[in-house]
């Protein structure tokens, strides 16, 4: 094993699998899910290696590899240390910071904030644009308070008693029977953090059954569709932490009911500015000429000013979602016109030619293309009517 060599192994918490080195430290946020997934299936170890390149990769190995490092205990999961004494729980609080990740661009003041909620088992909703790490910031307070942690996108659920309830069955030998969901067991589950994702996009019966489940002075979900209507109280310390996306720019959004807004307390995501747009990407694609990516944080700047200018030539900003994929693809050897014709253009109008939300954007793209494609960038359509205004 080289000295840039880790082995993890995979351990179920909740409908998450977190990976842990022997040291008991955690590395689930660098392991793709897939990949843990995978691993704790299969009964195997995961080993951090380093290939010619540089780069980094996780690669399976057996089990005895990683017993072979193993001196303490893992970790017992199935009891989680929460601080009580409210001197240790400020020490936590105030010393969280150092738990965030360094991929999360988040103040110190707002992380500090979201973990003493956590911490104090407060219905937390994050808040902000599409694509500005709300669901990175949720999952990345999981990892840190080490609790168990159950994920629902509740946004993709088409049958939301089905997702949070459960199902009535038939069998031939046993007739109907009731099977509860899963989300069912996750809030019966002590100290568990609950990631409810796209909650603004939820169906509202959704919504109505998620009432009495976060009203602190009910904590209970009623199940309707079990013999006797069992009602299930929600377990001590459980956590729930929900994203959405707030406003009429959101057009596949619902408006939130006020009553289910109430029950939480908000945590706003800010949008990065330029530098801190450059720093993320840095940090996420060292290996990517830091000209360009300096470039690709200016287009984003830029689009979001203008965005929220009076005569705003776009409806909306890029996103820090898409600035990483077209970083992504800068490391996959595409130029920065290529990339932004893949993954920038598509979000934009093109109705209206020269005057369109696209072709602006295109504009502002075109400044910072220094590599002889630049004039690539207008179709032969868009350059006449360019030239005759």
């Amino acid at each position: 094993m080289n000295n840039n060599s880790v082995i993890v192994r995979i351990e179920k918490s909740g409908n998450r699998y977190n990976a842990w080195d022997s040291d008991g430290t955690k590395w689930t946020h660098d392991i793709t899910t897939g990949a843990r997934k995978k691993a704790y299936n299969n009964g195997t170890a995961l080993e951090r290696r380093v290939n010619k390149s540089g780069n980094r990769y996780w690669w399976a190995v057996p089990m005895d590899v990683y017993e072979a490092t193993t001196t303490p205990a893992m970790p017992d999961m199935s009891s989680v240390d929460v601080p009580t004494d409210h001197a240790e729980v400020l020490n936590f609080i105030h010393s969280s910071y150092t738990l965030k990740p360094r991929g999360l661009m988040m103040n110190e003041l707002k992380w500090k904030y979201l973990v003493r909620s956590a911490v104090r088992g407060k219905n937390i909703m994050m808040t902000g644009p599409a694509g500005c790490g709300k669901t990175m910031a949720a999952k990345s307070l999981v990892n840190c308070l080490d609790r168990p942690d159950f994920y629902f996108n509740l946004g993709a659920t088409q049958d939301p008693r089905a997702t949070l309830i459960g199902n009535v069955h038939f069998e031939k030998k046993s007739g109907t029977y009731f099977s509860e969901s899963v989300f069912v067991k996750a809030i019966q589950t002590p100290n568990a953090v609950i990631l409810l994702d796209e909650l603004s996009r939820a169906h509202p019966d959704a919504w109505n059954i998620l009432m009495t489940v976060l009203d602190y002075g009910q904590r209970y979900l009623r199940l309707d569709e079990a013999d006797g209507q069992e009602t299930i109280k929600v377990a001590d310390g459980v956590t729930f932490v929900a994203t959405a996306n707030i406003g009429n720019e959101y057009t596949s959004t619902r408006v939130m009911d006020k009553a289910l807004m109430d029950r939480f307390t908000i945590v706003e995501m800010d949008v990065l500015s330029e530098n801190e747009e450059n720093e993320l990407l840095t940090y996420m694609f060292p290996h990517v000429d830091s000209t360009v990516l300096g470039n690709v944080a200016k287009i984003a700047s830029l689009t979001r000013s203008e965005s929220n200018s009076d005569t705003a030539r776009v409806g909306s900003g890029i996103s820090t979602r898409t600035t990483v994929e077209l970083a992504g693809l800068l490391f996959d050897g595409f130029t920065l016109p290529e990339a932004a014709e893949v993954s920038i253009y598509p979000q934009y109008d093109s109705a209206g030619g020269v005057d369109s939300e696209r072709t602006f954007v295109k504009q502002i793209v075109q400044k910072f293309c220094d590599d002889g494609s630049s004039e690539d960038l207008f179709n032969e359509e868009e350059v006449l009517e360019a030239t005759e205004a």
